[in-house]
């Protein structure tokens, strides 16, 4: 057996679901009309297979800023943070296509320019983002994987943290947040044991409490009405 895909990128197991219930028309045009636009280009191994790595400057035109959330969910933090920051590009990544969709809908809606959307695997992403590219990177509401046997499955492991860390400058901000109490236990022993990061709180409040320019999401507003209490955990790459 080979350890290369046909397109020549490795064979990476991926877990979760890449597309839920039926879309609306709406949704669905949305996809075949404003993903393409989107679409960040030499992502795909199809078209990249060499792992050329990207020029942010022609994805956004110029210099700016650029920040990276993992897993998108229904984008709405994603949209807020480009509408609130417009001198920022911020690019999504996403396999969820439901989850897409909803965030193209909600692109439209705010008129936003300064985004591009990665409706796949953030490895792949990780994989062509030059090296200390990244000012900001968010991870919210990931799949909590709570069975233990699936924990390794999490985002905050190594194969997903490593390029992570060689993505992001020195300096660069790592939010996190999670309504999942061993979730905190996994991401804060994986990021404490590392040299490339520091845990930036000095007391309960540095993660009890939301960051300023925070807005809650759905799965946010879903933990709340169930009871679950959300964490927010700020690392710095050092």
């Amino acid at each position: 057996m080979t350890d290369k895909h046909p397109t020549g990128a490795p064979w990476r197991n991926f877990y979760g679901r890449l597309k839920g219930k039926g879309l609306r028309d709406s949704q669905e045009r949305y996809l075949s009309e404003d993903l393409d636009a989107l679409a960040p280009e030499g992502v795909s191994w199809e078209d990249n297979p060499d792992r050329a790595p990207a020029d942010l400057r022609d994805w956004f035109g110029d210099d700016r800023p650029v920040w990276l959330e993992v897993g998108f969910g229904g984008g709405e933090h994603m949209v807020h943070q480009a509408a609130e920051n417009p001198g920022v590009g911020i690019i999504g990544c996403e396999p969820y296509i439901n989850g897409v969709a909803m965030l193209l809908g909600k692109i439209r809606d705010a008129g936003i320019t300064n985004v591009k959307v990665h409706a796949g695997d953030a490895r792949d992403m990780m994989d062509v983002l030059p090296e200390g590219s990244i000012d900001r990177a968010f991870l919210l509401y990931p799949d909590p994987w709570p069975k233990k046997r699936h924990h390794r499955r999490r985002f905050v492991t190594p194969e997903h943290l490593d390029p992570l860390a060689r993505c992001l400058k020195v300096g660069a901000i790592f939010r996190v947040a999670t309504d999942i109490p061993d979730y905190v236990r996994q991401t804060l022993e994986q990021m404490m044991a590392r040299d490339d990061f520091e845990w930036l709180a000095e007391g309960p409040d540095d993660w009890r409490t939301a960051w300023p320019d925070w807005i809650s999401t759905r799965y946010e507003l879903k933990a709340l009405r169930e009871g679950r209490t959300p964490h927010y955990l700020t690392f710095r790459r050092i």
